[in-house]
């Protein structure tokens, strides 16, 4: 979702905007991002999984590694289809891997609070930003209770 160039998710907006500031690769902005969240688990007292932790890793050096050689796709209905695919792949994500009670409301609330500071820390923002934002509750509000096997709330 970084390389079409319609916008980014809102937690990207953030990333890019730390990025920006401190001059640190955005991969390594979202590892050590996403290091400092588990820590606010704790109070939580839901300690993360192996893979949680592997998948923020995993995906950060994914980021710095591939986000140089990964062609920005000319075509704006390629970028669109691939902005798309990456909203839908996410939602998909979160409905495998979520679990309890309607997050629509509070998906959405933390996706525009993110945006809303990686905007001000300079983050690239488009109109894809903003919709994922406002989709992306809605979608997992959809897509956990699919793959959970449950009811919507």
């Amino acid at each position: 979702m970084l390389a079409p160039g319609v916008g980014v998710d809102p937690w990207d907006v953030f990333h890019t905007g730390l990025a920006r500031l401190t001059g640190i690769p955005v991969g390594t902005v979202l590892i050590i991002i996403g290091g400092l969240v588990l820590l606010l688990w704790i109070p939580l007292r839901q300690p993360p999984g192996i893979g949680t932790v592997a998948n923020i890793v995993v995906i950060g050096v994914i980021i710095d590694v591939l986000l140089g050689a990964m062609p920005v796709p000319h075509a704006f209905w390629l970028r669109w289809t691939e902005f798309a695919a990456g909203v839908m792949l996410n939602a998909v994500a979160t409905g495998l891997g979520a679990r309890g009670r309607s997050i629509r409301v509070a998906r959405t609330g933390i996706e525009l609070s993110v945006l809303a500071f990686g905007w001000l820390l300079g983050g690239n923002i488009g109109v894809g930003t903003v919709a994922y934002a406002v989709a992306i509750g809605p979608l997992v509000h959809v897509t956990i209770p699919l793959f959970a096997g449950t009811r919507r709330q």
